[in-house]
């Protein structure tokens, strides 16, 4: 919502300057977003008076000027057509920067004569207008007065963010209401009158019918005749320009300011173009409207229309139609000013792609008692800028029931708003609102206004006072001390859930976060959901279900990888599933996806390029074997029972006892694989996290692992062993070596054969071991890693033989 500070000050008197007015608007909930000194780029810009205009005697189009400025006579060179002897113009002197293009003036020689400054276009100064001639001042502007000031850019432009249910505040005055409840000044009567024209009316000879009154409840019209459809008045024209919109023709501008200083969007036929009586009905299959924008809509039963005799002529409370648009031969007018039902008006809007200012504000909801009253203001407004004769109003339905009490007890503004206002302050700032309050025993009785729709209970009325007293003078008061402060209060769900994210990401996959949606043809693939976790009004037509797997919006991650040319990824999510509405119809799942090739340790490494090998099932049972290890789960059974999404003969379900089921591994099936359009192979595991058994008492199961935030070490060793020692006894062996530092020992290569140990022997072979070390407390120095090395050498010499190979 745009308005000027000049425009505000119609409504409201106050003293108070921009930046009061600025900071006031934001506190009380009207956020401004911007503010826009129009006149800023535009200081160094004054008016100059052309003297005499000459031909210039080295080229056709171009005029010599002598033009009187504040700093005396200037000899400039122009090219517009119109610079011509008495004309005002504006004159750029030397030094000057051009806001269009950032040029600065300077004294110049164009085709031999010297030029002293520059006479500016509209293009030139990034103004609307036409840009084929310099911008003609009126006569009354004097030399050396700022431009700015002539063309009224010195008035401020105010851009202020409206939420949804402040739909009172699509209007100046309604603003201005705001910040007069706010003490920054007292709120005036409308600007403009609606008192008697002086003028007898005559019978309309229009008259409307209304089909549905569920979707308009009231319609007043006017017809007004001998008009002048003339453009507006300067005043009218500049405000509106101010705020982005486009002077028309009087008749529209008239629409268009009423529209944003009182938030009453109304509408002008052409009378003469109409036909016969007005209906406000349903369109039919089929109907069609060329709108004021130029474009053709195709309309659909249900949509609201106002229509003659001959077919729709505009979409109610939202676009008029073209063909009885009025243009400058305009001399008869018939006025609309109606009511729409804001969901019909919003649901048309939506379905025809149409936004405009009616639209915005009657889905929003526009003051029911303000429709013959903004009827009165727009006839009195034509007639005095358009002249003419205006009819009786004719009225067509009623105005609905608005009226409505709510109880405020005094002490509730403590208990709910966390401050205590004295009773006479908050009946002063209701009042000040347009409130009705009449006390009772214990608080007071209510009445919201007409145009304040979002009111609904006492809890919107403290939010009212306590907006208006301040947000700043609620006292802050914190929050109570908790024991365990300090720490994060995770429950046991929320600590497993990290766990696994912790430990998924530290064995080199990437976790991502995916809608709690997807479709049901996908939902179907999978299982298939509750037809309750349907959404009724989803984000997306591919978004319509409540997810009952991870696995596809995991597929669909993979999948928009691949096309993007990377095939090999490992992408895990924790978050929960659906399965029905009941109480335990959602699990928190742990689920991960590899796709394409896992890179492995291998002899076959070089600088630029690492061993790759094709995922399989048992990538995804260590991944979730390690899961479950963390959480404190060491040992768990494998059965062959798996969901169809899996390779049946490559997958597997983690249980205990056969009975309770953790979580699923293995190959996805390649139907599925096909249907997600995926042409490399895929592996998946699915870890339940509720389904993991919670420790009976301290010290019966194995505690969950510790992960640790500090920098994991690598590095890699070769052993000649017996050929009869086995993969386990190394293991194990180098394990012992250090338990504090090392987290993992992983045989990547074993070298067999006479040639390939070295020793000469067929009995030895080459083993090829991979230690991670990492600390709990702290990153590893050197001398830990050399000192570690050392202890594992020394291991393994003493565990199985081992000789650290040369």
């Amino acid at each position: 919502m745009k308005f000027t500070l000049s425009w505000l000050k119609d409504h409201l008197e106050t003293t108070a300057s921009l930046q009061q007015i600025s900071d006031t608007l934001t506190a009380i909930g009207l956020e401004v977003e911007q503010v826009i000194d129009r006149g800023t780029a535009l200081k160094g810009f004054t008016v100059a008076k052309i003297l005499h205009a000459e031909k210039h005697p080295e080229a056709d189009k171009l005029r010599v000027c002598k033009v009187q400025s504040d700093i005396g006579e200037l000899q400039i060179v122009c090219g517009a057509p119109n610079a011509r002897t008495g004309l005002n113009a504006v004159l750029a002197k030397e030094g000057t920067v051009i806001p269009a293009n950032g040029m600065v003036i300077k004294k110049t020689k164009i085709r031999g004569v010297e030029s002293n400054g520059m006479l500016c276009s509209s293009e030139e100064l990034a103004l609307p207008g036409d840009s084929d001639g310099i911008i003609e001042l009126p006569e009354s502007a004097q030399v050396g007065e700022p431009v700015v000031k002539v063309l009224g850019l010195d008035d401020p432009v105010i851009e202020i963010a409206i939420t949804p249910n402040r739909a009172d505040c699509l209007g100046v005055h309604g603003i201005a209401r705001d910040l007069a409840a706010a003490g920054l000044g007292t709120l005036k009567r409308s600007p403009i009158s609606i008192g008697d024209s002086g003028k007898t009316p005559f019978a309309s000879p229009i008259h409307v019918s209304i089909a549905d009154p569920e979707k308009c409840r009231q319609f007043i019209g006017c017809y007004i005749k001998d008009i002048k459809n003339a453009a507006s008045p300067d005043w009218l024209a500049r405000r509106l320009a101010a705020i982005g919109q486009r002077p028309i023709s009087v008749l529209v501008d008239i629409t268009n300011y009423i529209t944003f200083d009182l938030g009453r969007p109304l509408h002008v036929y052409d009378a003469k173009k109409l036909h016969g009586h007005i209906v406000v009905r349903d369109a039919k299959a089929g109907e069609k409207l060329l709108a004021l924008n130029g474009k053709e809509y195709i309309l659909q039963p249900g949509m609201t229309v106002i229509a003659d005799e001959c077919g729709a002529l505009a979409l109610g409370g939202i676009i008029g139609g073209e063909p009885s648009g009025c243009t400058e031969a305009t001399t008869d007018v018939f006025l609309e000013v109606a009511l729409f039902e804001p969901a019909q008006v919003a649901q048309t809007g939506r379905l025809l792609a149409i936004d405009s200012d009616a639209r915005y504000r009657f889905e929003r909801g526009v003051d029911p008692d303000f429709v013959e009253t903004g009827a009165q203001i727009a006839v009195r407004m034509i007639t005095e800028l358009c002249g003419g004769k205006a009819s009786e109003l004719t009225i067509t339905g009623k105005t609905p029931e608005w009226q409505r009490s709510y109880v405020l007890r005094k002490e509730r503004i403590a208990t709910l708003g966390g401050t205590p206002i004295p009773p006479a302050k908050m009946e002063s700032i209701l009042k000040s609102l347009g409130f009705t309050c009449i006390a009772s025993t214990d608080g007071f009785i209510v009445s919201p206004p007409s145009w304040r729709h979002d009111i609904d209970g006492d809890a919107d009325l403290i939010e009212e006072i306590l907006r208006i007293n301040g947000y700043d003078n609620i006292p802050p008061i914190p929050l109570p001390k908790l024991p365990f402060i300090g720490k994060p209060a995770l429950n046991l769900e929320q600590k497993r859930a990290q766990l696994a994210r912790h430990l998924l990401a530290s064995r080199g996959m990437l976790e991502v976060y995916t809608w709690s949606f997807l479709s049901a043809a996908q939902a179907t693939l999978f299982g298939g959901t509750h037809p309750q976790l349907q959404l009724l009004n989803p984000i997306s037509a591919d978004l319509d279900t409540m997810r009952p797997n991870l696995l596809p919006n995991l597929l669909q991650a993979a999948k928009k990888n691949a096309f993007r040319g990377f095939t090999d990824t490992a992408l895990f999510e924790a978050g929960l599933q659906f399965h029905d509405t009941t109480p335990g119809g959602q699990r928190m799942v742990a689920a991960g996806l590899r796709t394409g090739h896992i890179a492995e340790h291998s002899y076959k490494d070089t600088l630029f390029k690492r061993h790759k090998r094709a995922v399989d099932a048992f990538d995804a049972k260590a991944d979730a074997l390690a899961m479950l290890q963390t959480l404190g789960l060491s040992k768990c059974d494998v059965a062959m029972h798996t969901p169809t999404w899996y390779h049946p003969g490559r997958s597997g379900a983690l249980t205990l006892g056969g009975k309770i089921i953790l979580g699923y591994f293995g190959e996805i099936h390649p139907a599925i694989l096909s249907a997600f359009d995926i042409e490399t192979n895929a592996v998946a595991f699915e870890i339940f996290l509720d389904a993991i058994p919670v420790p009976r008492a301290k010290g019966t199961t194995r505690p969950p692992l510790k992960l640790s935030d500090f920098q994991a070490v690598e590095r890699d060793f070769a052993f000649i062993v017996d050929a009869e020692i086995s993969a386990a006894d190394i293991s194990k062996a180098i394990t012992q070596a250090d338990k504090q530092l090392i987290t993992n020992v992983e045989i990547f290569d074993v070298y067999t054969g006479i040639a390939s140990t070295g020793t000469g022997k067929e009995s030895k072979k080459s083993v090829a071991v991979k230690v991670t070390l990492q600390a709990m407390d702290r990153t590893l120095s050197e001398q830990d890693i050399t000192a570690a090395s050392d202890a594992i050498i020394a291991a393994a010499q003493k565990g199985f033989g081992g000789q650290l190979r040369q």
